[in-house]
């Protein structure tokens, strides 16, 4: 009798803990709709096709790097290391084209096996070494920023060629119509290929996160690793697995973007990671761990995106947009400390 009780309050603590992730994506969907609606307002061009599509780019750095943050704090983690990881990716992947010839593919290829090398280091020094991971990914962080600078000679690495900027700058379904002057008219700018790996991706990791036995174990470690181990899960392996699985998507957001700029920058991801963590939190996933979406994080990364994007169109300061995230995101740690509090 008192076991059925205790599942019974376990059940009801999960669904306490899914209704209030349910409650703070629809907050997220609802400051979606307002700044779409208030940027609509106060600027003409926001509310188009071409600008749809440049946002949607914009958000895919943010939203790659928010899916690994997901999963890592979902197990109670942090990866404060990604923005750095991006560059190093980067940096390797771009050298590799150019110093040593090395195909394209076979270069990104590189670059994103570069993220999740650092990213099982992360791992390995969480669940080995027993570092807290806050001090573990910041070691990282130094590291990798490190490493990118110095291999580089704090330069930037040019004359990567067209091809190598494919990636990052083509786009599927694009419409060009050659006037009877012969000057090309875009009917429709096309999907970024970077906007449709991020949807791709989203959907895979939402599925493995929903769907799979992994994923539940990824839930049951943030939620209590002490009866996770007792069931039989190995958390070490799982919170290494959300950590090699942030690098390698910090290694490919560090590939797309420099191919979108055509050169790798070893001073390129500064702060990212702070959007990572923002576009979760912002969707519903709780930095104690156990509670989190993807579909919750793309709802934070554009709610990001749209807001840089409006506040730019409108005239706003860099520095002044920096003062109204830092806000953003002060106001969604406090919202979610409160939600577990009660």
């Amino acid at each position: 009798m008192a076991e059925i009780t205790e599942v019974s309050k376990q059940k009801s603590v999960s669904l306490s803990d899914r209704q209030k992730d349910v409650i703070q994506k629809f907050a997220a969907l609802g400051s979606l709709f307002v700044l779409i609606s208030v940027f609509s307002f106060t600027s003409s061009a926001f509310f188009t096709i071409d600008n749809g599509m440049t946002v949607a780019l914009q958000v895919t750095s943010i939203a790659l790097l928010g899916i690994g943050a997901t999963c890592v704090i979902i197990t109670g983690g942090i990866d404060l290391s990604v923005g750095s990881v991006l560059a190093l990716s980067g940096v390797v992947a771009a050298l590799a084209v150019k110093d040593y010839g090395t195909p394209i593919w076979l270069g990104m290829i590189i670059g994103i096996l570069t993220g999740s090398l650092c990213g099982w280091i992360n791992g390995f020094v969480v669940t080995r070494l027993r570092l807290p991971p806050f001090i573990a990914t910041l070691g990282m962080m130094l590291i990798a920023r490190g490493v990118a600078l110095q291999i580089t000679g704090a330069r930037a690495v040019s004359g990567l060629g067209e091809s190598f900027g494919e990636l990052g700058n083509g786009s599927f379904l694009r419409v060009v119509n050659i006037g009877d002057d012969g000057f090309p008219t875009v009917i429709f700018p096309g999907i970024p290929y970077p906007v449709i790996l991020m949807v791709v991706i989203a959907v895979a990791v939402s599925f493995m996160l929903n769907r799979s036995v992994l994923g539940r174990h990824i839930y049951a470690v943030g939620s209590n690793p002490d009866a996770a181990r007792l069931s039989g899960v190995n958390v070490s392996r799982i919170v290494s697995f959300t950590y090699v699985l942030s690098g390698t998507l910090a290694g490919l957001t560090g590939c797309v973007l420099m191919s979108r700029l055509v050169t790798a920058q070893p001073n390129e991801g500064v702060m990212y990671e702070l959007d990572a963590i923002a576009s979760a939190v912002i969707g519903g996933t709780s930095l104690i761990g156990g509670v989190g979406t993807i579909s919750g994080t793309a709802i934070g990364a554009f709610v990001i995106g749209i807001l840089r994007n409006g506040l730019n169109m409108n005239g706003v300061s860099a520095f002044t947009q920096q003062i109204i995230i830092g806000l953003v995101i002060l106001v969604t740690v406090w919202i979610d400390q409160l939600r577990n509090r009660r």
